[in-house]
């Protein structure tokens, strides 16, 4: 069937730093966009990042633009997110997601694209 575990997340202060990973098992893709989303209670899953097959391409919300680095490894089918600069209002659970069609044929920061989601891992940034 094929899975996404995530983990890297916990408790940061403002302005640290947090490595989420996803890795991806069960399932092969010749071309792919692998996402993160991260919601709080209340709230409609945002997309954060996205990245394209071979990391030809990425995206970016323009709330994490310059403070977040999406990358991914395909010999490992592991996606990565580099989030510097923590702030307060990125506390939320976040979310790996993953499509079996390049970023460029879908919308990629888009919940509703994508068909296989991670259990999602908790980020608490503290002021």
């Amino acid at each position: 069937q094929g899975q996404l575990v995530e983990s890297g997340g916990g408790s940061v202060q403002a302005g640290g730093s947090l490595r989420l990973s996803c890795v991806g098992s069960g399932y092969t893709y010749s071309r792919y966009c692998m996402a993160w989303f991260r919601q709080v209670p209340g709230k409609e899953r945002e997309g954060v990042a996205a990245i394209s097959t071979g990391g030809v391409s990425t995206y970016y919300s323009d709330s994490v633009k310059g403070r977040f680095t999406i990358s991914q490894d395909s010999a490992k089918n592991t996606a990565y997110l580099q989030m510097n600069s923590l702030k307060p209002e990125d506390t939320a659970v976040y979310y790996c997601a993953a499509r079996g069609r390049d970023c460029r044929d879908i919308q990629p920061l888009r919940a509703l694209a994508y068909s296989r989601w991670g259990q999602g891992t908790q980020v608490t940034v503290s002021s």
